[in-house]
């Protein structure tokens, strides 16, 4: 399981100093975490679309922030993401939960092109938001990773350092409940 403390730890590496988002059920022990934390300020919002231009202004302003979200935040959020941070080319880590990815796993759906019909869009054993996750990201032009379990905890670094070479943004999709 991916332990929110090693991942706090990472970002403190990289000299976080503010994490801009919207807590739900997978990012919570993060957040707990975090509003407890002296070094990293937790800024937290009331919609998703808030985060961009958060941390637009907070990465103007000399800091280093980091959003999360969750990704029907992230599709709430495309106009500030696209008309702001990717428009801007700031380097941004956007930590991404990915509701629904284990219902898309049981059914075979992940990591796969899938064509998007109505029918499979209007399943109630699938959340058409996680269907629609990576092929959203694929059309903005955010290049993503995943961050599963603690083993993939190197890719924060390789994201952080992706992010600053060209200058854009990056989300890592997290997979699994931050414990």
């Amino acid at each position: 399981m991916a332990q929110a403390k090693l991942l706090l730890q990472e970002l403190k590496k990289h000299h976080v100093t503010h994490v801009v988002g919207l807590p739900d059920n997978c990012s919570a022990g993060l957040f707990e975490l975090l509003g407890g934390d002296p070094d990293i300020r937790l800024i937290r919002i009331t919609r998703e679309g808030e985060a961009f231009a958060l941390a637009a202004g907070l990465w103007m302003g000399g800091k280093t922030p980091v959003v999360l979200i969750q990704n029907t935040g992230l599709l709430e959020s495309g106009d500030s993401l696209r008309g702001t941070v990717l428009r801007m080319r700031i380097p941004l880590l956007c930590l991404i939960t990915y509701r629904g990815y284990a219902g898309m796993m049981r059914q075979g759906l992940a990591g796969i092109s899938v064509d998007l019909t109505a029918d499979l869009l209007s399943r109630p054993d699938l959340d058409s938001t996680a269907l629609i996750t990576e092929p959203t990201l694929k059309a903005w032009g955010l290049p993503f990773v995943f961050f599963q379990d603690d083993e993939d905890l190197p890719r924060v670094s390789e994201a952080f350092q992706r992010a600053e070479e060209e200058s854009r943004p990056i989300a890592i999709l997290i997979t699994r409940d931050l414990t």
